[in-house]
């Protein structure tokens, strides 16, 4: 979970919509991986005939009606696989289990906060999505400068 699909997503997320430019390697990279975990979480689901990752029982996991924490941090990053441009049309299983989660009211909730869920409605506008992209690129372009920045002014103190 902390090592596979929060990571690779977010280098997926960074190359395809934050960079400065577009870098193919690093998009088809992440991207890549990001879709091969997906198809081990498919996999998994599957196999174990579950509705939720750790089964439909307690497995050692806070557990609300079988749901896990497992499953809502996954959620959290399968949920952008349309913004991020991998395709899962081939992961019903998955699928199904994204549809679940999402049924659910405290995960829809979850997901307003702080503010009201948009992304199915961004990326059904194109024009949007890129304008929303623009401006997280822009916030995290500026963010690194200043990261940088702070990093050479402690370098310089020592």
């Amino acid at each position: 979970m902390n090592a596979g699909v929060g990571p690779m997503q977010g280098q997926a997320n960074h190359f395809k919509r934050y960079a400065p430019e577009q870098i193919e390697y690093g998009i088809n990279r992440y991207q890549n991986e990001t879709r091969r975990l997906y198809g081990v979480l498919d996999k998994h689901l599957n196999d174990a005939k579950t509705e939720y990752l750790v089964g439909n029982k307690w497995a050692g996991s806070p557990l609300v009606h079988g749901l896990a924490y497992v499953d809502l941090h996954n959620r959290g990053h399968i949920r952008f696989t349309d913004a991020e441009q991998i395709n899962v049309d081939d992961l019903p299983t998955l699928k199904k289990w994204e549809d679940r989660m999402w049924a659910r009211e405290a995960v829809q909730k979850g997901a307003n906060v702080p503010e009201p869920y948009k992304m199915k409605e961004l990326l059904a506008d194109k024009e949007a999505m890129e304008k929303h992209a623009a401006q997280g690129r822009e916030w995290v372009q500026q963010g690194m400068k200043e990261d940088a920045e702070k990093n050479k002014a402690r370098a310089a103190e020592k």
